[in-house]
C-alpha cells in the first residue's frame, strides 16, 4: 500500500530500508499502467528512465549520500523542459519537441534525488481552468470521472489524487495549482513570485507564472519547496533571497494567529455547499486558538478583468516564438514564409490559445495599449495595495479556492466567461505576487472542497505552518477516491 503513504512517510520508509526506490517506482509505474487509461493524467510515462534513476538513487542511499527526496518518484507537469524527453505544453504545436535541456525546477529536483515517473497532461500552454483544452484530450477527476480536475495543472492534480504519484510539480498563473488542488482534494502551493525559477518553464504570462509543488499534505509541499526554491541567475525574475527550511516551523502552535476573512470572498457566486465547508474549516482554526477578523479587499471584483488583459497580452508576446521556423509544428509544403507562419500557427494552436492571443494582441495594439494594458496594470497595483493594507491587520487571509466543486466535462466549454470565473478567488494572488495554498477541507455533494490560505510575500513558512496544523487536527487530506484505492 505504498501509494497511500505521504511523501514524508515514503522518505522515512526508504531511510529505514523498508523499501527500495526501485520497488517504489515500479509500484507507481504499475498503478499508472492500471489506472491512467481512465484518467488521461499523463502525456508521457518515462518508465526506463525512472527505473534507471531509481537504481542510481538506491546506490546513492547505500553509500550514505541520501537526502529527504532521494529515490522518491514524482511527476512533472508537461510545461517543464526535460532533457531528451518530449515536452509538449499540452499542444500540437510542441507534439514533436524533445527538450534539449532541463528546466531549473527539474534540475534541482534531480539533484535532490527524485525519480521522474513522467510528464502530466495540462491545458494547452496552461490556458484553461478545466484541463479540457489539451491537444491530448481532457483529464478526468478521480472522484468522478465525468467531472473535470480543474486546470491548467489538472493532470498533476488528478494523478496525485488517484495515488498514481505521491507528488507532482505544477504551475500557477491565475490559480492553476490551487484550483485543481481544490477540485481534486489535494494540497497545492503557489509560492511568492520569483521564489522558484521560471527558467525552462514554457512561458504563458511572464509576470504571473510561478511553479510550485502539489502533494497530499503541507508537510510534503514543504519538503518539495526546500528543493525547488532558490535564486537562479538564468531567470531575470528570480529573487536572490536565502531559502529557509520550510519544514522547520510546521509544528508551531497557532495561538494568537490572526486570520482575515474578506467579505468579497463570501458573497454572490459562491456555492452554498462550498461556503459551508469553508466556514466549518475556519471554525476549526478558531478552536485551535486563532483570531478571526473580518476584512475587505475592495478591488477583488477587478481581478478577473485585469487578469484577462494582462495575461493574454503577455501570452501574445510569449507565443510569437512558435512560428514553425526553429522548432515545433510546421505546416506541410508552405508556399512562402507568410503561408508557413499562418498555417503553422493555425494548425498548431487550439481554440483557447488562439482566443487569448487575439485578445492580447488587440490590447497591445496602437490606440488600445493605454486604454487597456496600461489601465490594467494600474488596477493591478490597486489590487496589490488591498492585500498590503489587509496584512497590516492579519497574518493570513482565508477563503474558498474555487467558487464551486468540479463541474462536468463539457459543461462550460461553450461559455468561456463562466470558465474564467472559476479562478475568481485565486487570480488576485497572482496579480499581487503573493504565496497561496489550497488544502482539502471537506466535501460538498461528494466532491472535494479546498480552503485557500494567502500570506505575505515570502511567508511560505507561515503558510505551510498554518496548513499543516489544520491537517494535524483533521483527516480530509487522507481521503482518497474509492475507485482508485
Amino acid at each position: 500500500m505504498y501509494h497511500q503513504k505521504t511523501l514524508a512517510e515514503l522518505a522515512a520508509m526508504l531511510e529505514a530500508g523498508d523499501v527500495t526506490s526501485v520497488e517504489l517506482t515500479q509500484a507507481f509505474l504499475d498503478r499508472i499502467k492500471q489506472y491512467d487509461g481512465e484518467l488521461n493524467s499523463f502525456i508521457t510515462v518515462t518508465e526506463a528512465q525512472a527505473l534507471a534513476h531509481a537504481k542510481a538513487a538506491d546506490e546513492k542511499r547505500a553509500a550514505g549520500n541520501a537526502g529527504p527526496l532521494t529515490g522518491i518518484p514524482i511527476a512533472h507537469k508537461d510545461i517543464f523542459c526535460t532533457l531528451d524527453v518530449k515536452t509538449t505544453c499540452g499542444s500540437k504545436m510542441l507534439d514533436n519537441f524533445d527538450a534539449p535541456y532541463n528546466a531549473t525546477v527539474v534540475e534541482k529536483l534531480l539533484a535532490a534525488g527524485v525519480v521522474m515517473l513522467g510528464k502530466t497532461n495540462m491545458d494547452e500552454f496552461a490556458m484553461g481552468s478545466s484541463n479540457e483544452t489539451s491537444f491530448y484530450g481532457p483529464v478526468k477527476n478521480p472522484w468522478n470521472t465525468n467531472a473535470v480536475p480543474g486546470g491548467s495543472s489538472g493532470g498533476s492534480a488528478s494523478c496525485v489524487a488517484a495515488r498514481l504519484a505521491p507528488a507532482s510539480t505544477g504551475t500557477d498563473t491565475g490559480g492553476s495549482i490551487r484550483q485543481p488542488a481544490s477540485l481534486c482534494g489535494i494540497t497545492g502551493l503557489k509560492p511568492t513570485y520569483g521564489r522558484v525559477s521560471r527558467y525552462g518553464m514554457i512561458a504563458f504570462a511572464s509576470s504571473l507564472d510561478q511553479a510550485g509543488p502539489m502533494a497530499h499534505t503541507a508537510e510534503d509541499c514543504a519538503i518539495m519547496l526546500n528543493a525547488m526554491a532558490g535564486f537562479d541567475p538564468r531567470d531575470s525574475t528570480s529573487l536572490d533571497k536565502a531559502v529557509p527550511d520550510y519544514t522547520a516551523d510546521l509544528n508551531k502552535p497557532l495561538a494568537g494567529l490572526k486570520i482575515g476573512l474578506p467579505r468579497e470572498y463570501f458573497g454572490e457566486g459562491l456555492d452554498a455547499g462550498v461556503a459551508g465547508v469553508v466556514n466549518t474549516a475556519i471554525e476549526q482554526y478558531r478552536k485551535m486558538g486563532a483570531e478571526i477578523i473580518d476584512i475587505t479587499l475592495p478591488n477583488t471584483h477587478l481581478a478577473v478583468p485585469v487578469y484577462y488583459v494582462v495575461a493574454p497580452a503577455e501570452c501574445s508576446s510569449n507565443l510569437s516564438r512558435f512560428d514553425g521556423v526553429r522548432f515545433g509544428h510546421r505546416c506541410d509544403d508552405p508556399k512562402d514564409l507568410e503561408d508557413m507562419y499562418k498555417r503553422s500557427r493555425g494548425e498548431g494552436f487550439g481554440a483557447e490559445v488562439k482566443r487569448r492571443i487575439m485578445v492580447g494582441t488587440y490590447a497591445l495594439s496602437a490606440g488600445y495599449y493605454d486604454a487597456y494594458y496600461i489601465k490594467a496594470q494600474q488596477l493591478r497595483r490597486m489590487i496589490s495595495d488591498d492585500f498590503s493594507k489587509a496584512f497590516e491587520q492579519v497574518d493570513v487571509i482565508m477563503g474558498p479556492a474555487s467558487p464551486e466543486t468540479a463541474f462536468n466535462i463539457g459543461e462550460k466549454s461553450d461559455d468561456p466567461i463562466s470558465m474564467y470565473l472559476s479562478d475568481i478567488y485565486t487570480i488576485a494572488v497572482n496579480l499581487a505576487g503573493l504565496p497561496g495554498i489550497s488544502i482539502p477541507a471537506g466535501f460538498s455533494n461528494n466532491m472535494p472542497v479546498g480552503l485557500q490560505i494567502i500570506a505575505r510575500h515570502f511567508d511560505e513558512s507561515r503558510l505551510l505552518n498554518v496548513a499543516h496544523q489544520y491537517q494535524q487536527n483533521t483527516d480530509w487530506h487522507k481521503q482518497s477516491p474509492d475507485a482508485f484505492a
